[in-house]
């Protein structure tokens, strides 16, 4: 099973992002479970949901251990907890924040750790986390993705964005994540792609993807509604060939295999 993670600033798309490259690998006949981690979650909106069925996701108990060392089988994790999508990936929701002064979300993040490290490859094939913005996850007691394979490190052509992307970098190999990948978003401009280029050469930060922006994915992005791999154009078509270097990468390591 790939276990990818997606990280980034604030507002650079990652839950957008997070969505395409959920539902892409489901179109490939990929058995997808997405985790929102996001504490206003909105991930199961652009994969088809209606807000009412987003809102009615339950979240993962704070307290749960997944697995032989906990209170929950995974079969019986997904059964209670993931909701299936209209896309195709099953969506689960780690965190949410209902009223004022709740408190701390550490525990949700504590029960994605879990989750991640448990073995579950007879249920999915690729286990995507949407990271809430910011890198604080990667420093929390033993770090929200530590199991994870993949960090997609998704940047706008912004030396900010990038810089936090080259941040991420230092913190995935203290927890021994063994690939991170940049991937830019929003590309507007043709001298955007060149951007991206120079700051990601600037700070060492690998860019694997360049995703244009697209005004159908705003849209839908406008008005909470689903996204519609069908339209197909280059933002979906640079997903495709993120997958195809993710899957490439992946599986020529055996430590790491991708599912079939």
């Amino acid at each position: 099973m790939l276990k990818v993670g997606v990280v980034g600033k604030g507002g650079v798309g990652k839950t957008t992002l997070s969505s395409m490259v959920s539902a892409s690998w489901s179109r490939r006949g990929r058995r997808v479970v997405a985790v929102d981690t996001d504490s206003n979650p909105n991930l199961g909106i652009s994969l088809g949901l209606t807000v009412g069925e987003t809102e009615a996701i339950p979240v993962l108990p704070r307290s749960v251990v997944v697995g032989h060392r906990g209170d929950l089988t995974v079969e019986e994790l997904l059964e209670d907890y993931g909701t299936t999508t209209p896309l195709g990936p099953m969506v689960m929701s780690a965190l949410r924040v209902s009223e004022a002064g709740a408190g701390c979300t550490c525990g949700g993040h504590a029960t994605v750790r879990s989750l991640l490290g448990e073995v579950i490859e007879e249920h999915a094939d690729v286990t995507l986390i949407d990271m809430e913005a910011g890198i604080e996850h990667l420093s929390r007691s033993g770090g929200t993705l530590a199991y994870a394979d993949v960090l997609l490190m998704v940047m706008e052509p912004t030396r900010k964005s990038v810089i936090t992307a080259a941040r991420t970098i230092a913190l995935a190999a203290e927890l021994g994540i063994p690939r991170c990948i940049g991937v830019g978003n929003k590309a507007r401009l043709p001298e955007d792609r060149g951007v991206l280029e120079e700051l990601c050469a600037e700070h060492g930060v690998p860019l694997e993807a360049v995703v244009p922006h697209d005004r159908g994915l705003a849209e839908a992005d406008r008005a909470g509604r689903a996204l519609d791999p069908d339209a197909g154009g280059p933002a979906w078509d640079e997903i495709g060939r993120l997958l195809d270097e993710i899957e490439t990468t992946v599986a020529a390591d055996p430590l790491v295999p991708v599912g079939d």
